[in-house]
């Protein structure tokens, strides 16, 4: 997607009001994609592309105890990005919509073509698109 040059501008920080609308679900953006720069919560959503996990299948498919995974799901369900059931004793989670799964698809896909591009170690200013 390309933003003109003249919204861009617009969204710089001291632009901004405090107080704006657009600045709150920026900052909601960012807390939520910060969330998913972490490799172990990344590998928990990959886990849930494929439907429902409980808490302890989850720790076993991101090799973390229970209570590290627990932890790091419940961060996901503060934003809104995992949703959880009861099913008995058991937590159950899943995506909390269609969107994280997009989303997660998308950074995936970005990932596959972008991987032979960054293992040199070497990324040139200006090439963020």
């Amino acid at each position: 997607m390309h933003v003109p040059v003249e919204e861009a501008s617009a969204l710089r920080v001291g632009e901004r009001h405090h107080g704006d609308p657009q600045d709150a679900a920026l900052r909601h953006a960012a807390d939520v994609l910060s969330l998913l720069g972490e490799p172990g919560r990344l590998r928990l959503l990959i886990a849930l592309r494929a439907g429902e996990r409980s808490v302890h299948e989850l720790a076993e498919l991101s090799g973390h105890s229970d209570s590290a995974t627990s932890h790091a799901l419940k961060l996901l369900r503060a934003h809104k990005v995992v949703a959880a059931r009861r099913d008995g004793r058991r937590v159950i989670y899943s995506f909390a919509d269609p969107h994280v799964a997009t989303l997660l698809d998308v950074v995936l896909a970005h990932i596959a073509h972008a991987v032979p591009q960054h293992e040199g170690g070497s990324h040139e200013e200006g090439q963020h698109a």
